[in-house]
This record gives structure tokens, sequence and C-alpha cells, in this order.
């Protein structure tokens, strides 16, 4: 049966970098992967989410519905709580514990909500949550939470350490990689 993966974030952050290493990976073990993106604003700080399924079978869609998810990887808090409702009763959400406003709460028109993932695991959401944005700077960039993550959502598929680290190698612009390879190393060992 296939598996559902779902990478939602704030444009700009690199969740479309972070489906490419994704696919880029799944395809180099063997596995039919199907991606598909949604930027929305993307370009103005709006949802961005995106889409892989893969299986040893043919996947014939990357659509991801509601109650569906194995995995959502959530570049900020809001964002996870936005799309905890497509997450499988038994599935994750992978975290970034950091805050980005959206802009209605920047113009003063609502409130940024409190305690999200607090509410989530108190309704049954299994949540692992992590400072991503401190571990991409330890890593030298801000910019590598994306890598960060994945990382993290590496230790629940069991696919192994030197085989990410080549997908990187791989997918990364080559001045970018040994940085890209520490933001791994580090949501991997978090």
């Amino acid at each position: 049966m296939a598996v559902s993966v779902m990478i939602v974030g704030v444009g700009g952050q690199g969740s479309l970098l972070a489906s490419k290493l994704l696919g880029n990976i799944l395809t180099a073990e063997g596995y039919d992967v199907k991606v598909s993106e949604v930027h929305g604003m993307s370009q103005r700080g709006g949802s961005v989410v995106t889409y892989v399924k893969y299986d040893k079978e043919k996947v014939y869609s990357p659509i991801i519905t509601a109650g569906e998810a194995d995995y959502i990887i959530s570049f900020e808090k809001l964002e996870a709580a936005r799309y905890a409702s497509f997450l499988k009763s038994d599935g994750k959400i992978i975290v970034n514990t950091q805050q980005i406003d959206p802009m209605p709460v920047i113009i003063g028109a609502a409130a940024y909500p409190e305690n999200i993932l607090d509410e989530l695991t108190s309704k049954g959401v299994y949540v692992d949550g992590l400072d991503a944005l401190s571990l991409a700077e330890e890593a030298g960039s801000s910019k590598a939470v994306n890598i960060v993550l994945m990382g993290r959502l590496a230790k629940y598929l069991g696919i192994g350490y030197d085989e990410w680290t080549a997908a990187i190698e791989a997918t990364v612009k080559p001045k970018f990689v040994e940085l890209n390879k520490k933001a791994f190393d580090l949501g991997y060992n978090y």
C-alpha cells in the first residue's frame, strides 16, 4: 500500500527542494514515486503544499485527501494545525516549532493561536516537534530547515543514512552539499 507524505510550509522555506530530495531517494530505492506541488501564494509567504506518494507497486496519483497522510512534514506550527485533518489515525506530524506569523496576524486582524502543538497532541495526534531553525543555524544557514526536517523524517522511513547523504549529493548544488549534510545529520540525530 502506498505511503503518503505531505510537506507543508510557507513560501520560501525550501519545501520544493525537500520534496525533490525525498523523490530522488525514493526513486533510487526502487519505489514508484509521484510528486505534486501546490504553490498557492508561495511568493508572498503563503501556504505551500507538496504531496509525495510512493510504493513498490504502481502509484497513479500523488494527491492526498483527508485521513490519508502517513506523514506530514510541517515547516511551521500553524501549518501543522491547518493540515492535521489529512493525517491517518496512526500517522505522524514532524513539525518545526518555529512560529511564522501569517499576514492577518502581521496586520493585527487576527492573533496567532496559542498551544497549537499541545492541542494536536491532546487530540491524539503523534507530534514530533523540533526547533529545526536552531539546528539549521547550527549547520550554517537558517535556510537549511528543510533538510533538518528531512533528517528527522529519515528516522521513520527505514532508508539508510548513507543513501540519504548520497541523495543530498545528487540533489543539492555542490557548494551547499556539506552544509546540507550537516543539517540532515542534526535532524537525524535530534
